[in-house]
Order: C-alpha cells, then sequence, then structure tokens
C-alpha cells in the first residue's frame, strides 16, 4: 500500500529556514505528482505546494510564494519543501501528499489527493 513519511520539522525562529522531507513507498513514485498541505489548529488544512509528475510544473500558494520551494528526487523516491524566511504563521503540522491516478498535474486542491502522510510539525517563533 502507499505510504508517506514526512521528516525535517522544527522549532526555528522567524527568518530562519527548514527543509521538510517526503518518502514515498508503495507506488511508482516517478508517475505521479505531489503536493504538500498544512493545517494549524483551529484552521482547515491548506495548500502550500505542488509539483507535477514530470517535476516540470510547480504550483504555491500566494503565502508562500518566493520563500517556499518544492522539488522531487526520484532516485530517492522523496519530495522536498525548502521553507526560506519563514514566519510565525507558517506554524503548522505539514502534510504530504500524492493523488491515486497518476501522471497529474500540480494541483492546488487537497480533494485530488487520496493518500497522505502523518504530518510533521513546523513552529515558527517571533
Amino acid at each position: 500500500q502507499v505510504q508517506l513519511v514526512e521528516s525535517g520539522g522544527g522549532l526555528v525562529q522567524a527568518g530562519g529556514s527548514l527543509r521538510l522531507s517526503c518518502a514515498a513507498s508503495g507506488l511508482t513514485f516517478s508517475r505521479y505528482s505531489m503536493g504538500w498541505f498544512r493545517q494549524a489548529p483551529g484552521k482547515e488544512r491548506e495548500f502550500v505546494a505542488a509539483i507535477s509528475w514530470s517535476g516540470g510544473s510547480t504550483n504555491y500558494a500566494d503565502s508562500v510564494k518566493g520563500r517556499f520551494a518544492i522539488s522531487r528526487d526520484n532516485a530517492m523516491n522523496t519530495v522536498l519543501l525548502q521553507m526560506n524566511n519563514l514566519k510565525p504563521e507558517d506554524t503548522a503540522v505539514y502534510y504530504c501528499a500524492v493523488p491515486r491516478r497518476p501522471y497529474g498535474a500540480a494541483n492546488g486542491h487537497y480533494s485530488l489527493y487520496d493518500y497522505w502522510g502523518q504530518g510533521t510539525q513546523v513552529t515558527v517563533s517571533s
């Protein structure tokens, strides 16, 4: 079965950086688009970034454009999220996700994703 395992979260001061990783198994990773979402306490899950199956297309939420970068390493079955210039409002649990169907675009809506990791906590102090 498909498994996604996130890592790399932690506590960082505002202006700092973190790099999140999501290791995927149970699928032919190179055929699937991947997404990152986040959920803060008391808020709905929101889109952060996505990358197409080919890696040729990326998509970002307006709130993270210019600060976050998504990439993929097909040899390692891993999708990365480099987060720079972090702000307190970036504090949330971050999840990676993959759709059931292969060869998808860098979609930004959570309903288009079928498998989710357990999440990794990111806390940004002011």
